[in-house]
């Protein structure tokens, strides 16, 4: 973890309510896709936590959703304007596992995280399959940039206006070795349920330092509790442990 000045090179509304702001700065704490930074924003007490979905050596590419007040002071911020930023937080995914066909599923702002581990696990040369989920058609976004990985792109949304009418659990294929999902909790249960083999889930929590100290975001697995923003955000299938 490092803390880090970057200067916002644009920020630009992909739908009604999610952004892709592109940085620039130091990018080296980054080691691996599903890890997040977080945010100083002027005027609030905690750090805003967001997805990494994509970076390099000198820029940084958050894909966010306006949900609350620190989102949208986030929103509103222009080219040119600095940020002081988190960098190189939680455990991210581990691509060793994937097998020749992963899978890669997606719900809402799940998605993000999952377009710089498909990119890498492309690079390895596996053959990726993205499941995409969303509630209607204008929430659909990243769809093509996936695409244009060389990808197949399996979309779903809950009221069938494009793709499969249903939840991404209606996307699943048989045809996978391994996956790796990030979504709302309701998703991620779904699927724990659903899925034949073992893989890897990103959680999302409420968090306050982000980097372990507080235990704000403590949750109880099988070999006892572990903190999403340090021990996480990625948790394999096995070590789960549902709220009743």
């Amino acid at each position: 973890m490092k803390q880090e000045i970057f200067t916002i090179l644009s920020n630009q509304q992909l739908n009604e309510s999610v952004y892709k702001m592109t940085l620039q700065g130091d990018t080296w704490e980054i080691t691996a896709p599903g890890q997040f930074v977080n945010i100083k924003l002027d005027g609030k007490y905690l750090r805003r936590p967001i997805s990494v979905c994509d970076y390099d050596n000198t820029s940084l590419t958050l894909v966010y959703k306006v949900v609350g007040k620190g989102t949208e002071q986030l929103s509103l911020m222009k080219q040119g304007e600095k940020l002081d930023i988190l960098v190189g937080l939680g455990n991210g995914y581990d691509l060793t596992k994937s097998g020749d066909k992963p899978l890669l599923i997606g719900g809402g702002v799940g998605v993000p995280p999952l377009y710089r581990l498909a990119k890498d696990l492309v690079k390895l040369g596996k053959d990726v399959t993205v499941i995409l989920g969303f509630n209607t058609q204008n929430e659909v976004f990243y769809k093509d940039e996936f695409e244009a990985l060389g990808v197949k792109v399996i979309l779903c949304t809950v009221d069938g206006s494009c793709g499969i009418k249903g939840f991404v659990t209606d996307g699943l294929t048989a045809d996978y070795t391994y996956f790796y999902t990030c979504g709302p909790e309701p998703m991620l249960k779904a699927l724990y349920k659903a899925t034949d083999t073992s893989g890897q889930f990103s959680f999302e929590e409420r968090m306050g330092c982000g980097f372990g100290a507080c235990m704000g975001c403590s949750c109880k697995t099988i070999t006892g509790y572990k903190r999403i923003c340090k021990d996480g955000p990625v948790l394999v299938k096995e070590e789960i442990l549902w709220k009743d």
